[in-house]
């Protein structure tokens, strides 16, 4: 009882302590969700998914994305959370608006690795393929001159044979 006075209490002087005891509210329910088990992780996300849809409030904004963005694939959905978060990141609004701006932020440079890493596979699979033509070539090219080889070889037979 005597903590929720005091909360109260700083909540007059302080309007943002709300906002920033519910952003640590959604935060130990991420952690929660994020360590159990796959079939609770979905329920989990169903229901702030649920909740963000009967009443889009920031809080619920910010718990459905925040699920969105730290759970693994398949429940993962970073374009979506993205866009959750869009309206509420503000890095000079304290509680929801930093964390949000934190998350969007952690989001942002997730997807810039996502294409550098898609683009780096691009290139290397470029390589690998310039490479097997360059093999195929040398291969064929040893192939020939074997042939050549071959002929040649097979020549100097019959002329040795004739001459004797």
């Amino acid at each position: 009882m005597a903590t929720m006075l005091l909360l109260a209490g700083c909540a007059l002087f302080e309007p943002q302590v709300p906002d920033m005891v519910a952003v640590d509210g959604i935060v130990a329910e991420a952690l929660k969700t994020a360590r159990a088990p796959a079939p609770e992780q979905k329920a989990a996300l169903a229901a702030a998914q649920a909740a963000f849809e009967k009443n889009p409030a920031a809080a619920n904004r910010l718990r459905f994305a925040t699920l969105l963005a730290l759970l693994p694939s398949p429940l993962r959905d970073d374009m979506r959370a993205a866009e959750l978060l869009e309206s509420l990141a503000s890095a000079s609004s304290p509680g929801y608006g930093r964390f949000a701006a934190l998350l969007a932020g952690l989001l942002s440079e997730r997807q810039r690795l996502a294409r550098e890493l898609e683009r780096s596979t691009r290139e290397r699979e470029r390589a690998d393929k310039e490479r097997d033509k360059r093999e195929e070539a040398l291969r064929q090219q040893i192939e020939a001159m074997q042939s050549i080889e071959r002929g040649i070889l097979e020549r100097e037979e019959k002329l040795r044979r004739r001459q004797r």
